[in-house]
């Protein structure tokens, strides 16, 4: 029986290990108990020997590939620094853009037709305002002087003259307004 097991221990390892079939029973063993036997035994065998060889193959790769980044490591280096300058330079546009944009907005608000619109009447009533202010100061001013002789009739011509263009613009301004509530006046943008 012990003949059995061993050769079946032997057909499972010679299976395996074919380069150890010439091995007796005590070199096995011999193998098993001694380490500096079994690392030389181990080191000759051909997947070992191909391991090795694989493994010292990829490190030399790797070392090629190494010494290749290498060699482009300064122009990366210098790429990266170009790079961070230009990104750098293009946040800057970029955050100049914002203000020439609120810039522009805020040219362009004042052609707004809401804000013309305001304009506009804000303007018919200052209009308005500065011609009753001045027909009223004339008016007092010829109530004050009892001397009937203290008016010219250049000085009513004057003042008729300057009242009626501070009304007649006082008017076009009103007219415009109401062109503009009715839907008549058309602002492009070209």
């Amino acid at each position: 029986m012990e003949q059995s097991t061993h050769n079946m221990v032997n057909t499972r390892l010679t299976a395996e290990f074919p380069e150890l079939a010439h091995l007796s029973r005590e070199d096995l063993e011999d193998l098993l108990a001694d380490p500096a036997y079994f690392q030389a035994v181990f080191h000759t065998l051909p997947q070992v020997k191909q391991l090795y060889q694989s493994q010292a193959d990829l490190g030399s790769a790797n070392e090629s590939i190494a010494k290749n980044n290498l060699a482009y490591q300064d122009d990366l280096y210098r790429l990266r620094s170009e790079t961070q300058e230009a990104f750098d330079k293009s946040k800057g546009l970029e955050a100049r853009w914002k203000e020439i944009e609120k810039e522009q907005r805020d040219v362009y608000q004042r052609f707004d037709p809401q804000f013309l619109l305001m304009r506009l009447r804000h303007a018919t009533i200052a209009q308005d305002d500065l011609s009753e202010a001045r027909a009223n100061a004339f008016v007092q001013g010829s109530s004050s002087d009892p001397d009937p002789a203290g008016l010219t009739g250049k000085d009513i011509d004057d003042f008729v003259k300057e009242f009626r263009e501070l009304r007649k613009t006082y008017h076009k301004r009103v007219m415009w307004g109401e062109k503009w509530a009715a839907g008549e006046v058309v602002w492009r943008d070209n």
